[in-house]
């Protein structure tokens, strides 16, 4: 409802996490790792064919994380998902530092590193796969 304020419920357990779909769920958490510094925490692949990720787990240092596995795994509407169709907003304490970080992995810049006149400083990247990451030091209201 508009002008309506929840009320906050702090909990030190992330309790959103964006879930993507990847035609090389493998090769996008090799790049998600390498060009933003996500830390692998869990990992299932499909017994018979280790190259289909059935649910993978990446967390943010700040906390927080996404999920996401192989496109067109099974015929649920979460699997039949087209892949790169994602956007996803994280806080990052030092964008600059990650901004040349993501730039040195071979992230497609999509918008250079700009201070936001609500005080955010941050940046936008397109992954392999067409999904959209911004990142910045907005940490919301």
């Amino acid at each position: 409802v508009p002008g309506v304020r929840m009320r906050s419920m702090s909990t030190s357990t992330p309790t959103i996490w964006p879930c993507l779909t990847y035609r090389d769920a493998p090769a996008a958490a090799d790049f998600l790792i390498t060009a933003f510094g996500f830390e692998k925490q869990a990992w299932y692949t499909r017994e018979d064919d280790p190259s289909i990720v059935e649910h993978a787990q990446l967390t943010w240092p700040l906390g927080g994380g996404v999920m996401f596995g192989t496109a067109g795994q099974d015929d649920g509407p979460f699997c039949n998902r087209p892949p790169g169709q994602g956007s996803v907003y994280v806080v990052c304490d030092d964008p600059d530092a990650l901004f040349a970080r993501a730039k040195a992995a071979g992230a497609e810049v999509i918008q250079e590193l700009t201070d936001e006149d609500y005080g955010s400083r941050g940046f936008g990247v397109r992954d392999p796969e067409g999904n959209l990451w911004s990142f910045g030091t907005y940490r919301g209201e």
